[in-house]
């Protein structure tokens, strides 16, 4: 009895072994299929000595003053500034007293017309009624419509609604001040796309074409360098500093760039050479001598050997390898292998 007892306890032992045995395999198994999570950033352009470097302010693409087309008692004004707003949005009223006790007595008039022109009708119809009469009746039918339509339109325009999605940019009056007619309640601004005013100089100003090359650093949005867009050059100098305006257009897609900031633009030579830099903690070294990187494609993290240039502070350029849409792993890169699944975080 002892012997068959040992012999149950041994194979309950060798049992459990085994479930651990595959339990851990198992849960080996999903580590390895769990992608390994690195942070990404595409290689971004730094000015060379080629370039001009100048000092500009954003400024909004268009801007908007809206206003009240009659006099009232503001009741409310719903956004404040700084606050983003959709087109169709209420964003302030006056007090629709006086609207509403002028469109409930055009209603009535209306009302009075209409019975008149119904009952009237029927005579003119029996050539009961003069024609003159009947003109008459019309004519006032006519007038309690027009009468109607504007108490309507006055009620309405007690509301205020945006006309664009855009920011606030001013905020004019408050809630108990009188608005009168055309005098400005807010300013939207469009932030969608932005452009940013520089000052050239006159000897310059020949030298910068609608299509030259601009490279703009904000130190607001942490110096993040970003691609220009079409130049407008203005034709009139300044009488004082003889410099002339241009405006770079700036794409603002997340919204983070405000107009007022100000910004740092490159204008680029016709023989200047691009620059690609990436951190100097992202590049590696093989045993061969060669340097790579390791670029996020398809969800798999893949080798590229590239060839550096000059270093400018913690980012070094690259002069080939990559292309602008690569995106290199700055973190995590310790890790990888070619082919290692990773998971990409913001």
């Amino acid at each position: 009895m002892k012997k068959k007892t040992m012999k149950a306890l041994y194979l309950w032992q060798i049992m459990l072994m085994a479930v651990c045995l595959m339990a851990c395999s198992q849960k080996k198994e999903q580590e390895q299929t769990v992608p390994l999570k690195v942070k990404t950033e595409s290689a971004v352009y730094q000015p060379n000595e080629a370039e001009t470097a100048y000092v500009g302010t954003v400024e909004e693409a268009t801007s908007v003053a809206v206003s009240f087309t009659g006099m009232g008692t503001i009741k409310q004004v719903h956004v404040g500034e700084g606050q983003r707003v959709r087109k169709g949005q209420l964003i302030a009223e006056i007090d629709k007293t006086q609207a509403q006790n002028a469109l409930a007595t055009a209603q009535a008039m209306h009302k009075q017309a209409t019975d008149a022109y119904n009952r009237m009708k029927q005579l003119h119809e029996n050539k009961s009624l003069a024609d003159i009469k009947w003109v008459e009746v019309q004519s006032k039918v006519e007038q309690a419509e027009a009468s109607l339509a504007a108490a309507k339109k006055m009620l309405e325009d007690c509301e205020i609604h945006a006309p664009m999605d855009g920011i606030v940019g001013k905020k004019w009056v408050s809630a108990g001040e009188t608005a009168l007619p055309s005098q400005p309640v807010l300013t939207i601004l469009d932030i969608k796309t932005l452009k940013v005013k520089v000052s050239i100089p006159e000897k310059e100003i020949s030298t910068i074409k609608h299509n030259t090359s601009s490279f703009i650093s904000i130190e607001a949005i942490g110096d993040k360098t970003l691609e220009g867009g079409k130049i407008e050059k203005g034709v009139v100098a300044d009488a004082l500093t003889h410099t002339y305006d241009i405006r770079i257009a700036l794409p603002n897609p997340d919204g983070d760039i405000l107009p007022g900031m100000v910004a740092k633009v490159y204008l680029q030579a016709s023989d200047s050479i691009q620059g690609m830099y990436l951190p100097v903690r992202s590049i590696q070294q093989s045993a061969d001598g060669k340097h790579f990187v390791w670029v996020v494609e398809g969800g798999k993290a893949h080798r590229k050997d590239i060839a550096m240039g000059k270093t400018m502070g913690n980012r070094i350029q690259v002069l080939s390898g990559l292309s602008k849409d690569d995106h290199v792993i700055t973190n995590g890169y310790q890790k990888v292998s070619e082919g290692t699944e990773v998971q990409t975080e913001n």
